[in-house]
């Protein structure tokens, strides 16, 4: 599992994480919230060993990788999988080359092993066919899922989404969210997932934390959120402008 102790981290002389404590289950769908800024994709960052902290620990299947140098990081990262907020797909591959990169950049598979491998992972995401297409001929959400595609096509222990609904349209939304479902249910992976989309945190998630000023405010089931009485949480899964947070 994955233990987030004290994190600390601060940019110049503005604290953005100030002392995170959070324990993400082995085999459960972690969502994290809380308002833009508050410091979720820099949490992530820190998780993935993309930004060092100031203070504290982050320790993974029980070690401690806060003073890994960047060749235990490399090993570590292994680990994971990540769909990027934007996709982030090499426009010069074909959708097919994006997802097989992995394979063939860290094994010997015989390349017509690594196509029946990205072959399966389409038809796992619902675009059998689109292999050959670019990046610049997919719309958004197929953008989405040639990303967690990649992601996943090394079978990472650990999935990381970074806003996996922002710029969709509701539909769209909806199959992102079956998709990590459905992943979660067939790779028997854990997954963490950042977002603000309330519709995707309540059919997602199995424990919510949620993030403001730098520290976790709230922890527990979807359930239990709806039941919370800290205003600051009601304030933001209800969308109100009016309340503790303001922006």
């Amino acid at each position: 599992m994955i233990e987030i102790i004290d994190l600390k981290k601060s940019f110049g002389k503005t604290p953005v994480l100030q002392g995170v404590n959070l324990t993400i289950r082995d085999d459960e769908t972690m969502v994290i919230i809380g308002p833009s800024g508050c410091g979720k994709s820099v949490l992530l960052k820190h998780i993935i060993g993309l930004l060092r902290p100031d203070s504290g620990h982050l320790i993974i299947d029980g070690e401690d990788t806060t003073g890994f140098n960047e060749r235990q990081l490399y090993k570590v990262r292994e680990r994971f999988g990540m769909l990027f907020q934007a996709a982030a797909l090499f426009e010069s591959m074909t959708a097919g080359e994006n997802v097989g990169l992995w394979i063939r950049e860290h094994t010997d598979m015989p390349e017509d092993q690594v196509q029946a491998n990205v072959s399966r992972i389409f038809n796992l995401i619902g675009l059998k066919g689109a292999e050959t297409k670019r990046p610049s001929e997919l719309s958004g959400g197929m953008k989405k899922r040639v990303g967690l595609a990649r992601a996943i096509i090394h079978n990472p222990k650990f999935l990381l989404y970074d806003e996996p609904t922002t710029g969709l349209d509701p539909i769209m939304s909806d199959i992102i969210n079956d998709l990590i479902l459905r992943i979660r249910a067939e790779l028997k992976n854990t997954a963490i997932v950042v977002t603000h989309d309330m519709v995707s945190v309540f059919k997602v998630a199995d424990r919510i934390a949620m993030l403001h000023k730098g520290k976790i405010i709230f922890l527990g089931t979807p359930e239990e959120i709806k039941q919370s009485e800290d205003e600051r949480v009601q304030q933001f899964i209800h969308g109100k402008a009016k309340g503790p947070i303001s922006l």
